[in-house]
C-alpha cells in the first residue's frame, strides 16, 4: 500500500466534490488530516493506514482546499463548513455512524460534526487540535501555525529545503527520522495551482472560530492522543480539554511533536486501535 497504489475518487458534497480515498473493511472510520501546508488524508496517516485497515474501512478524507479535493470558497468558520461537507459525505458513501480519527484541523471538523450530529459519530480520536484558547497558565500558541505558513510561502517562495525545516522545527521531535518521502509529499501538495491560488485570497480560507460552546455537547467517546513535545499545544492543553468534553481521556507518546501518527506509528496505531475497539465506559 502507497502513495501510488492506493485509489482516489471524487465524491459530491454539494456543489463541489471531496477527494476520498479507501483501505480494508469493516466499521467505517473517516481520517481527516491537518492544516499545515501540504496536510492531505496521505500524507498525515500514510504510516499507520496499513496498521489501522485490518477489520475497518478507513476512509481517507482530503478536506476542501487541501489534497486533490476542491477548493471553494470557505463561508464561515472552517470547522463549520467542514463538517457540513462530512455529512454530506457520510450520506453520499451511505454510512449512517463513523469513527473518526483527526489531526489538528480535521479534529475541529469532527468534534463539530459530532455535535450536530451525535447520531453519526460513534468515537473521536483528534490528535494536536486546538479548538478553544487556553486556560491561564496552558501552554498553546494559537498563531504558530500562521506563521509558519507565512514562513514557508514567504521570502523566495516555498522550497522543498524550507518544507524540510518546517516539519524538523515543529512536527516532528527527532528530526533525523523525518523521512525525505515525506518532505516530498507535503511540498508537492502545498505547491498544487490550487494551494498557490488561495495564498492569494486568504479571505477565502473562512473566519477562525472558538469550539467552547461546542464541546459541552460532544458526547460520543472521544480519545486525545496528543504528542509529549508538540509546540502548538502541549499536553497540559490537551489535559485542560478532558474538562471541556463530557466523555474525554488523554494518552501521551512520548518522543513526539505534532505528528505522532507519523513519528510513532506502531505506538499510534496500538492506541487508536484500543480505543476504538475498547470498552470506552
Amino acid at each position: 500500500m502507497s502513495a501510488d497504489t492506493l485509489p482516489a475518487r471524487r465524491v459530491d458534497v454539494g456543489g463541489f466534490g471531496l477527494s476520498v480515498a479507501e483501505a480494508g473493511a469493516g466499521r467505517p472510520t473517516v481520517l481527516l488530516h491537518g492544516g499545515g501546508p501540504g496536510c492531505t488524508a496521505w500524507t498525515d496517516f500514510r504510516a499507520v493506514v496499513p496498521r489501522l485497515a485490518v477489520g475497518r474501512r478507513l476512509i481517507l478524507v482530503d478536506l476542501a482546499q487541501y489534497g486533490a479535493s476542491d477548493g471553494p470558497a470557505i463561508e464561515g468558520t472552517p470547522a463549520d463548513f467542514h463538517a457540513t461537507s462530512l455529512l454530506a459525505l457520510l450520506d453520499a458513501l451511505g454510512i449512517a455512524e463513523a469513527d473518526f480519527v483527526c489531526q489538528s484541523l480535521g479534529g475541529l471538523a469532527a468534534l463539530t460534526l459530532a455535535a450536530r450530529a451525535p447520531e453519526r459519530t460513534r468515537r473521536l480520536v483528534v490528535t494536536g487540535s486546538q479548538p478553544v484558547p487556553a486556560p491561564p497558565g496552558v501552554g498553546s500558541d494559537l498563531g504558530l501555525g500562521l506563521r509558519a505558513r507565512a514562513e514557508y510561502y514567504g521570502g523566495d517562495g516555498p522550497s522543498p529545503a524550507k518544507m524540510r525545516a518546517l516539519l524538523e522545527a515543529l512536527e516532528w521531535h527527532d528530526p533525523a527520522r523525518l523521512p525525505d518521502a515525506t518532505v516530498a509529499l507535503r511540498h508537492a501538495a502545498a505547491t498544487t495551482p490550487m494551494a498557490l491560488g488561495l495564498l492569494a485570497e486568504p479571505a477565502r480560507r473562512g473566519t477562525p472560530g472558538d469550539l467552547t460552546a461546542v464541546l459541552p455537547e460532544v458526547t460520543a467517546p472521544v480519545l486525545l492522543l496528543w504528542g509529549a513535545h508538540d509546540p502548538f499545544a502541549g499536553p497540559d492543553y490537551a489535559l485542560s480539554l478532558t474538562a471541556r468534553l463530557p466523555r474525554a481521556d488523554l494518552a501521551v507518546l512520548g518522543g513526539t511533536a505534532h505528528h505522532p501518527a507519523e513519528e510513532r506509528p506502531a505506538a499510534y496505531a496500538r492506541a487508536v486501535a484500543a480505543f476504538l475497539d475498547g470498552d470506552p465506559s
